[in-house]
């Protein structure tokens, strides 16, 4: 059993070395690269205020923040939920920088980014060179519901992220080992064959013409003791 966790953060800003802050932490636990349902999630005072430009992309203000705990104050449980596992993010380095900076400024230790960090953005343009590698367009590109997503909201991109990073490691499937016509055991013992739906009709083959049955027969007399000849 492998565990992981898959994170996303918003912040007050774009970079916490000029004071911004994390405001907003989510994360899911992967087993196996597959969402277990047990998920960390909480809201920040970020002790600071938060611009309009910041608003505009997640949707908080300081007001929605007020009587949130500090980050110091929930630093241990979210350590504690994470664990030592490989962190998967869109943009990693964003969110690593600013859990880093939370975490020293709470006198934690950082985290390792070099063993720990899995990033979905990386992935997907090694996958797809040349195409856009927002989280957006990912889930257009793999047919994943965006209609709840409108502001960023860190557990629901979260969410929309889980989706997309089993895609990129290479669909719903991968790992199961199961074919579309794999035998499969019955309740009586027997064998029970599925059958493999394609959504296509099968097309009847044209007869042979009489050219082509001539060269068959040719083809055949040149052969010594066929094995549907022998007794």
């Amino acid at each position: 059993m492998t565990r992981s966790i898959l994170f996303d953060t918003e912040t007050t800003g774009l970079d916490p070395d000029t004071g911004d802050r994390v405001i907003e932490i989510a994360a899911l636990e992967l087993v196996n690269d597959l969402r277990t349902g047990n998920y960390f999630h909480v809201l920040v005072n970020p002790e600071r205020d938060i611009p309009p430009e910041a608003t505009k992309v997640h949707g908080f203000t300081l007001a929605d923040l007020e009587g949130k705990p500090l980050f110091a104050d929930i630093a241990d449980e979210f350590l504690a939920f994470i664990g030592d596992g490989k962190m998967i993010a869109h943009n990693a380095p964003f969110d690593f920088k600013f859990i880093n900076a939370e975490l020293k400024w709470a006198g934690r230790t950082p985290l390792d980014y070099d063993s720990r960090a899995i990033d979905t953005v990386i992935m997907a343009r090694k996958k797809f060179p040349g195409m856009p590698a927002n989280l957006d367009a990912l889930c257009r590109r793999f047919g994943i519901d965006l209609s709840e997503r409108g502001t960023h909201n860190a557990l629901l991109d979260c969410r929309l992220l889980a989706d997309v990073y089993v895609e990129l490691i290479g669909g719903r499937q991968r790992g199961l080992g199961l074919g579309s016509d794999r035998q499969q055991s019955s309740a009586s013992g027997g064998t029970r064959k599925r059958r493999a739906v394609t959504g296509r009709r099968a097309r009847p083959m044209p007869p042979p013409d009489e050219a082509t049955l001539a060269r068959h027969a040719e083809f055949l007399k040149g052969l010594s003791d066929p094995i549907w000849l022998q007794e």
